[in-house]
């Protein structure tokens, strides 16, 4: 839950911290989400250390307001500012001379500042109400003048939502080698005006968003370096549970054991996936592992600090949102980490009891704007469809799952900009009108929404079969087709009569309205961008017409047929690159590179998918294209030769970036493994190379398919190995069932 970390003043920064030396730090705040749009969430309880204040290093002189009290980081002689980071720790030199170092624990941070030697008054600034985006309110604080002990909280907006929230802050001060006793001088502050003695912010005249906190000045270290330890509990429950967390969680302010106990759960984790570097240039490897850790940031673990209603079951928050992540992530934690896997499942399908659906897109316990369709569902069919052998081992309610996907499909909610989907017209007509009004939510982005409503139900329908429902199991996959309910045939591109068919709005009557297929993408001519807006009718979000055509993983065969066979169907592919309307800043556009395996040209999808991570993807400041969302797990997948297919049993197979990559899953106690022989490195630009798959065999057996493995491999624990090639024209193999699976042809029953 706690992402301690720096906070500068970067105008537009979602996450908090910039590394541009250019914009100074202001502040250490507690929690933050990661890879996000939207406002700014969660830089909460911002710390701030002076090393001494005004002309005359009086109490009253110190800048205390966000934007007075920044400093610019020391610079180092790259230019560079003088942070560093890794899993579990952080640390900075301010120009002021004032080291900082984080680290963290679940619901607990503890920072340490160490000031410069000749620091006669060491102050500490705790900030209440700053949180990256003014929309603090209700503040409350309570200061002790004999311990400088600090709890308070504050109501803010939520960054991406209607809703607000409540959060809490505890915390104390401790000498690192040295008794730091009671602060000499302490009291509240407004703004820039520190008020000495005061201990509670009722104690000033403050307004409805006014900055406020309390500043404390401690006697510095009489035998040597002064360096305070500022412990920081949070809670979504209380100031009082604030505490209890950090003192339950750090108990010793032991800023060593906390920063290795946390290397350390970050180590097990990530290596539980292993490669062989032979050949390999290290950034592909720092590419890997840092892709890897950012995939286990959100959503977080939130349990404990529910304050909606009390439950045994797992709480988890930051859902940021499900139509970003379940393309990719969690069939990336499916590899490696079922365990938590389970935990989150759980804690989703606890909300649906609470709320009626599952959450889709969730901060700070509030509920956000849905951005695609109840994106949960492939969320639990992925769990379910890969583990529903362990299900009950992992103490996930099979009974409860497939009850909380039924609410999805066939309860219509309040509001279905927040949760569930706008199912009861998706029923009467198999899609999302363009002129149907309900007082339920906003009439927009209604393609998008139908093309995920469908997979939604290839979802379910999945979770279905493997329960025996065979009635719903056809339901639920005949819904899956809807998507030919949005399927023009007659439109075409503008300037590109070879490009025929596209999705298109259609009004109730069945009658079709028309979006240009360039619409919010690079080549649109209006420019439009497809965010949430209610005045955007053109039926699509985040994604122009062009990608989201493409978007019918259920059943890439039937598109196909629809598309006008495999031929136009690569030009297809090939022009949605040329033209670049493929996007590499979101996630509607990650399955385009792989989707050549359905034509038989799985050379062309490795080098495509090779070409996009050489040209928009490394370990720079730069080095991702857009907000993270699930970037890492995308990336995590190209590079390890995969892409996944939620909710289904198949993995796309192409060839990793390493001689041989390993994945342990602790609950069957199996490595996989897979080999690439014939490995010679990997090309600079992506295109060519001896990178094709042309051969695989599992644990010595030829597979009857170079385009796709099965979960089966996984939960053996075997043995893959490819056979590489510099031919590009390979195929997926003889025999129809060589291609990856479609509903149209037989898959998926």
């Amino acid at each position: 839950m706690v992402k301690v970390g720096m906070d500068t003043n970067s105008p537009g920064n979602h996450a908090g911290y910039d590394g541009d030396p250019q914009f100074n730090a202001t502040g250490f705040s507690q929690l933050h989400d990661d890879g996000t749009g939207g406002a700014v969430p969660l830089s909460l309880f911002k710390l701030w250390a002076f090393k001494s204040c005004g002309q005359f290093d009086t109490f009253e002189e110190c800048p205390t307001s966000i934007a007075s009290r920044n400093a610019p980081r020391k610079n180092l002689s790259t230019g560079l500012p003088d942070d560093f980071a890794e899993p579990g720790y952080f640390s900075s030199n301010l120009s002021t001379g004032i080291r900082v170092e984080l680290t963290a624990t679940r619901r607990a941070a503890l920072h340490k500042y160490t000031f410069p030697a000749g620091t006669r008054n060491p102050r500490m600034v705790v900030d209440i109400t700053n949180d990256g985006q003014q929309s603090s309110t209700d503040p409350i604080m309570e200061l002790d003048s004999e311990t400088g002990k600090v709890a308070g909280g504050a109501s803010f907006a939520a960054s991406f939502g209607p809703d607000r929230f409540r959060a809490f802050s505890c915390v104390d001060f401790q000498g690192d080698g040295f008794d730091l006793g009671q602060p000499k001088e302490f009291g509240a502050w407004l703004g820039n005006f520190p008020v000495k003695q005061s201990t509670n912010i009722n104690q000033l005249y403050f307004g409805f968003r006014d900055e406020l906190g309390a500043l404390l000045t401690f006697t510095p270290n009489g035998n040597g370096t002064t360096s305070i330890l500022a412990r920081v509990g949070v809670s979504f429950i209380s100031p009082d549970q604030a505490c209890a967390n950090a003192e339950e969680e750090i108990p010793d302010f032991n800023l060593d054991r906390v920063r290795s106990s946390a290397r350390a759960q970050w180590n097990e984790l990530l290596g539980r996936i292993q490669v062989k570097t032979d050949n390999v240039d290290p950034e592909i490897v720092s590419l890997l592992y840092s892709s890897a850790y950012r995939t286990h940031i959100s959503p977080a673990d939130y349990t404990g600090e529910n304050p909606k209603w009390n439950s045994t079951e797992p709480y988890y928050d930051s859902f940021y949102c499900n139509w970003d992540t379940y393309r990719t992530l969690y069939s990336w934690m499916a590899l490696h980490d079922p365990d938590d896997f389970a935990r989150i499942i759980r804690g989703m399908i606890n909300i649906q009891q609470h709320e009626g659906w599952l959450p889709e897109c969730r901060g700070a316990t509030a509920q956000h704007f849905i951005q695609g369709g109840s994106n949960g569902d492939p969320i639990l069919g992925e769990f379910f469809v890969k583990f529903h052998e362990h299900a009950a081992a992992l103490n996930v309610s099979s009974s409860a799952l497939y009850t909380a996907l039924l609410a999805d499909a066939e309860k219509q909610p309040p509001n279905w900009d927040l949760q569930g989907r706008q199912v009861n017209i998706w029923k009467k007509l198999g899609y999302i009108p363009s002129d149907v009004w309900e007082v339920g939510g906003t009439n927009t982005k209604q393609v998008s929404r139908t093309l995920e409503y469908a997979f939604d139900d290839f979802a379910i329908s999945q979770v279905a079969k493997i329960l025996g429902k065979k009635q719903d199991g056809a339901k639920y996959s005949k819904r899956a087709g809807n998507f030919i309910n949005v399927w023009n045939p007659n439109t075409t591109v503008p300037g590109n009569d070879s490009i025929v068919g596209m999705m298109q709005p259609r009004f109730a009557d069945g009658t079709f309205n028309f979006t240009d297929p360039r619409h919010c993408s690079v080549n649109d001519p209006t420019q439009a961008t497809c965010f949430l807006n209610a005045a955007n009718k053109d039926g699509f979000y985040e994604g122009s017409p062009i990608v989201y055509t493409q978007y019918v993983l259920q059943d890439t065969a039937k598109l196909i047929q629809l598309q006008g066979g495999n031929q136009k169907f690569i030009d297809r592919l090939n022009f949605i690159f040329e033209q670049n309307y493929f996007d590499s800043t979101d996630e509607p556009s990650q399955q385009i590179p792989f989707m050549y395996h359905y034509a038989n040209r799985p050379g062309l999808s490795t080098q495509r998918s090779r070409q996009v991570i050489a040209q928009f993807y490394n370990t720079s400041t730069n080095g991702l294209p857009g907000n993270d969302g699930a970037m890492g797990s995308f990336v995590a997948f190209y590079l390890a030769g995969l892409y996944p297919l939620p909710a289904t049993r198949q993995f796309l197979l192409s060839s990793p970036y390493f001689p041989q990559i390993s994945f342990f899953n602790p609950i069957f106690g199996k490595t996989t493994t897979i080999k690439a022989n014939n490995f010679k490195g990997n090309p600079i630009d992506g295109t060519g190379g001896t990178v094709f798959v042309k051969g695989v065999k599992i644990d010595g057996k030829a597979w009857k398919s170079n385009c796709f493995i099965e979960w089966e491999a996984f939960q053996q624990g075997s043995t893959i190995e490819l056979e590489l090639t510099d031919d590009i024209n390979v195929t997926c193999g003889k025999g129809s069932d060589a291609l990856p699976p479609s509903l149209s042809t037989g898959g998926y029953n």
